[in-house]
């Protein structure tokens, strides 16, 4: 199991042609989805997310409307306020939670601040085991995330595996 987060940025994005593959392989190969998400589990149960915290660190955080009304409340403002203070538009005109110097305006050190109420969007990720649709419909955001996140990364390398793909032999 890899977990250092230099390894894991460099090897992810060495092998992002070969993730690309895979995502192919998974769409157009019979494979059991049951078993890639138990596959995502174990490992995802092997891992302690809130000592890495690298998401927080690396990712954006898209809102929807119930995630602005729930964390207003929970912080006791109003959305409008919410909104104001705590959120920003990327470049695709989405509403994501601010970044600071360090990620993610809520994060200190590698601790969630609003963790009990964190949005949807942190709920599910990385989206292996909880997410909408099989497994390879999801897989284009995953070709990324293999570069900072070992739950990610690990859970790509084992598919392979799983489902015999073949891997890119390193030059």
């Amino acid at each position: 199991m890899l977990t250092d987060l230099v390894q894991i940025r460099r090897l992810g994005e060495h092998k992002r042609v070969e993730n690309g593959r895979l995502r192919v392989h998974l769409k157009t190969h019979n494979y059991v989805e049951r078993r890639l998400k138990k596959i995502a589990q174990d490992i995802e149960e092997q891992i302690d997310c809130r000592q890495c915290a690298n998401c927080c660190k690396v990712a954006e955080v898209e809102l929807k409307d119930r995630d602005i009304e729930k964390l207003a409340r929970f912080m006791r403002i109003t959305p409008r306020k919410f909104i104001q203070e705590y959120t920003a538009v990327d470049d695709s005109g989405d509403r994501i939670l601010k970044r600071g110097e360090h990620g993610c305006v809520f994060l200190s050190g590698n601790d969630c601040t609003i963790y009990e109420e964190r949005p949807e969007a942190c709920q599910r990720f990385p989206n292996l085991i909880r997410g909408d649709g099989p497994i390879s419909t999801r897989m284009w955001q995953f070709i990324d995330r293999a570069t900072y996140c070992p739950i990610v990364y690990n859970s790509l390398e084992a598919f392979k595996d799983e489902t015999g793909f073949r891997r890119v032999k390193p030059a």
